[in-house]
Order: structure tokens, then C-alpha cells, then sequence
């Protein structure tokens, strides 16, 4: 985007939140990729590198739970000491000034968190990749202790219960979790205003929260890098840089 593109962005994405009483994000990928977190879409995305294991491969052998920790702290690796971006302290900020009620996201980083939101202000749909619980009992496990053991040993974590201790997030064939869709449900049906930052709203069923929120009344605002399925029904498209997009909100207390 030239300035005077992005100038009118901002002008016109300001005017839609001083319109709102109840807006809300949806985040994808797309607002985490300037903090050094891969893209799964893109081609050369590390992602692809280390492909994450289906679940029911995972249930399937130690062996594969094994590499597939192989992988995910390689991944981590790849990533390690990612940072909230731009585009994360613009929603916190939102947030915390009273002009968006919380996020939605598909993200697994924890960088929302990082920005300073609460559990309570962040629906993560795929779960989140900071830490680890056993798939038996649900209990929580911080990933510094498993990789020092795992290291040491070579062997897949499990719980003192004995059941496999698991990243958490969602994997590809594991079931959505049930109270994050929930809350995602109530979110999308009471704002007024959709952001759709960074996703290609492709993936399902995360991707329907925004058109549920447009089906119920809100207005829908996409901001990604790319073209999506769901541009020809927003009420505003901006296609640009997402952190140059937002940065502006960071900073700003109040729209006027």
C-alpha cells in the first residue's frame, strides 16, 4: 500500500470501530507472520519441514508420538522468541480501551496472550502450542521439563496416570474443543462489527464464525494479505500489510 492508501485504510477502519458498540476479531496466521511465526499456507513454510502428526497417527505408536515431538520442538525452535506484533497490541489495545469485547483466533502462539489479554479475552478454536496436557486426565504440563526429559530419554511424555501427554492444540482428525466453540458461537452472534485479520478463511469450522457474526447483523471488516472466499460479502476489504494496517490502533486511546 502507497501512504496515501494506507492513510485512507485507517480512515475508514476507524470509522467502522467509532461506528461499533460490540465489536470482535477473528485472527488467522496472516497477523503473526511479521513475528516470525511461519504461514502453514505459504510454500517455503517450515510447516512443511515438519508436518504436524494426525491424531490418530499420534494414538497409534509410541514411535510416532515420538517424532512428532521431534517435530514440534523443532518447530518452536523456529520460532523461538517470537514477540506480539503490531497487529496483536492494536487488538490488545482495542480491547483493554473498551472498543472490542475479545478475539477469536486460529492461532496456536499464545501471542495474543502476550499482549496482554486474558484467557478470558482470547477464544483460541485450535487450541494453544505454549504447553501440553495428557489426553486421559487433561492435566496441564509445561514444555521445559518434557523436552529436558525428552532429550535425555528419547521417549513420548505420559502422565502420572499414564495417559500420552500431548501439545495442546488441535490436531488434524482431533475433535474442536467444545467450550472454546462455545464461547466463539456467543461472540460471533452478539458483535456488531467482525475484524477478519490474517486468515484465509478457508478452514472450517473455524472460518464460519465470521459469517455467522455477518448472518446475525454485524458488519464485516476483511483485512488479509490475499484474496478470500468471504470478500465479496464484507462491508470492507483491506488488502495490505496487517501490521501497517492496525498500527495506527495501537497507540490510539480513543477513536475521535
Amino acid at each position: 500500500m502507497k501512504q496515501d492508501e494506507l492513510d485512507e485504510a485507517h480512515r475508514r477502519l476507524a470509522a467502522f470501530l467509532a461506528d461499533s458498540s460490540s465489536a470482535a476479531a477473528f485472527t488467522g496466521a496472516g497477523i503473526s507472520t511479521e513475528c516470525g511465526i511461519p504461514d502453514f499456507r505459504s510454500k517455503d513454510s517450515a510447516w512443511h519441514r515438519h508436518p504436524p502428526m494426525p491424531f490418530e497417527a499420534f494414538l497409534a505408536s509410541e514411535d510416532n508420538r515420538i517424532l512428532a515431538w521431534e517435530r514440534k520442538f523443532a518447530m518452536d525452535d523456529s520460532y523461538a522468541g517470537a514477540k506480539p506484533g503490531r497487529g496483536h497490541r492494536a487488538l490488545s489495545r482495542l480491547v483493554s480501551d473498551g472498543l472490542m469485547s475479545g478475539i477469536i483466533t486460529q492461532n496456536i502462539d499464545g501471542l495474543h496472550q502476550a499482549s496482554g489479554l486474558s484467557a478470558e479475552q482470547v477464544v483460541e478454536l485450535h487450541g494453544n502450542g505454549t504447553y501440553a496436557t495428557c489426553l486421559a486426565c487433561g492435566v496441564r504440563y509445561e514444555l521445559e521439563p518434557i523436552r529436558r526429559k525428552f532429550e535425555a530419554d528419547g521417549r513420548a511424555p505420559t502422565c502420572l496416570c499414564g495417559g500420552a501427554v500431548k501439545s495442546a492444540t488441535i490436531a488434524f482428525g482431533q475433535a474442536m474443543p467444545v467450550e472454546a466453540m462455545r464461547r466463539a458461537q456467543r461472540v460471533a452472534e452478539n458483535c456488531d462489527l467482525m475484524l477478519a485479520i490474517g486468515s484465509s478463511l478457508v478452514v472450517y469450522p473455524a472460518a464460519g464464525f465470521p459469517l455467522i457474526a455477518k448472518e446475525n447483523g454485524a458488519a464485516l471488516v476483511i483485512i488479509n494479505r490475499d484474496p478470500t472466499p468471504f470478500d465479496d460479502i464484507a462491508d470492507l476489504v483491506l488488502r495490505g500489510d496487517i501490521g501497517a494496517i492496525l498500527e495506527p490502533f495501537e497507540r490510539a486511546n480513543r477513536l475521535n
